[in-house]
């Protein structure tokens, strides 16, 4: 692929994937049109060498490797990791709310998220849904409300003269969609809506018993720019990395086994059955090496390049950064390093990276907190502690990181498309 085709398909991927659930599901179709074969956890496998195949845990977190003809014991296992979650506002389990003749929906903040971003957006609903068919079958099903069905507008500036110099945002009262108008017929039951958006794909709802929700901006993703030398988006961080990664495992022709997992909850610490301090990586590492002995010699000889978005220099507020290691947009991907293991780069892992970029032509950056100032964390400190094994972080440089609209340079996902084709197809010498 060239960096017009990544720039495109990242679009196309970023668009059809608000939410994690609908993420992976994407990434399994991609999966499955380049021939690979689906597991189960609970079944038995039988994986023949030379063969490709994925697992998906929770229907948020997935696997996917290629086995090379040589045990994983002899070789180790090039793995890249990222997450598939991003910061948002996930709907509560009662949140219907009257208020002043107005439909409300009562939300929480999952993660990070940067709160004045959700302002005078317009909102739809994206997620999960569990149900009972007709048959009393327990079912699960994606959905997609796909219009704007939701806004939280901002209060006037007439009514909040401090807006602009002083102003705080409570979750609990200030971040509340509105949905319309107080009806004439009773309250609104969200429930009751769900299971007629479900029976508009298809399905056959009795009873809606539960939903894994989340607003999304409805705004698509672009090129913008003079020159379109950015990407504009929700959940780049960590989506990007996600669909770079995947693309890179697919264009490559592996020289040992080659590994990508992409994991849920990593904005809310990953501790959770689909999560980095999950057993999913583990567990499948289990499965591919013949023996305890095996999975620890294939580990030592391992590495882990942990994808995630860095923080680029914004040029407003670039007394934020260290002055030596401020990352720029459409430079290259950051490698990035923290003293106190924040990041789990080390210098033998960062200089692989180093000359993998320099074979692939490739620029590359590093990226230090300022020592005054909290780091934040990736997934590859959790995958070096569990699994015993070599760990890059690296990421592309974004600016708005953790809005409900980040930006990124056109050119970096095809500079770190390159750089992970190149690790997925170096031998172990």
């Amino acid at each position: 692929m060239n960096e017009t085709e990544i720039n495109q398909s990242l679009i196309g991927f970023l668009n059809s994937s608000p939410s994690p659930f609908h993420a992976v599901h994407g990434m399994q179709c991609l999966l499955n049109a380049a021939g690979f074969s689906e597991l189960l956890e609970e079944e038995r496998w039988q994986l023949e060498p030379g063969c490709s195949y994925y697992v998906i845990r929770g229907g948020a977190a997935i696997i996917a490797f290629r086995l090379s003809f040589e045990p994983v014991g002899e070789t180790g296992i090039a793995m890249v990791g990222a997450h598939t979650d991003s910061p948002a506002l996930k709907i509560k389990p009662v949140p219907e709310l009257d208020k002043n003749g107005y439909r409300q929906l009562g939300v929480e903040v999952y993660g990070g998220a940067l709160l004045n971003s959700w302002f005078d957006r317009d909102l739809s609903l994206a997620g999960r849904v569990s149900y009972l068919d007709q048959n009393a079958r327990l079912c699960s099903e994606l959905i997609d409300f796909r219009r704007a069905v939701a806004v939280i507008p901002s209060l006037a500036i007439h009514l909040d003269r401090k807006a602009n110099s002083n102003r705080s945002i409570n979750a609990q009262t200030d971040i509340v969609p509105i949905l319309g108008i107080t009806g004439e017929h009773g309250r609104w039951d969200l429930r009751a809506q769900l299971a007629v958006e479900l029976e508009t794909i298809g399905c056959e709802v009795d009873k809606v018993l539960d939903f894994d929700l989340h607003c999304y901006d409805t705004q698509p993703a672009a090129l913008i720019g003079l020159d379109e030398e950015f990407i504009a988006s929700a959940r780049l961080d960590n989506l990007l990395s996600c669909y770079v990664g995947l693309q890179a495992l697919l264009a490559s022709d592996p020289a040992r086994t080659a590994l990508l997992v992409c994991t849920d909850h990593e904005e809310v610490g990953s501790a959770s059955h689909t999560g980095a301090h999950g057993t999913f990586l583990d567990a499948v590492l289990g499965r591919l090496a013949a023996d305890p002995e095996a999975k620890t010699r294939a580990m030592s000889q391992s590495m882990m390049i942990s994808v995630d978005n860095a923080h680029g220099v914004h040029p407003n507020f670039a007394d934020k950064h260290d002055a030596n290691h401020g990352p720029l947009l459409n430079k290259g991907p950051v490698i990035k390093m923290n003293a106190s293991q924040r990041y789990a780069s080390s210098s033998v892992t960062s200089g692989l990276f180093r000359h993998l970029c320099d074979q692939m032509s490739v620029p590359v950056q590093t990226f230090v907190v300022r020592s005054d100032m909290a780091c934040g964390s990736t997934i590859g400190p959790i995958a070096a502690a569990q699994l015993g094994v070599n760990t890059l972080d690296v990421g592309v440089p974004t600016f708005a990181m953790h809005s409900v609209r980040e930006l990124a340079g056109a050119k970096d996902p095809f500079f770190l498309y390159r750089a992970l084709v190149g690790f997925f197809e170096r031998r172990n010498d």
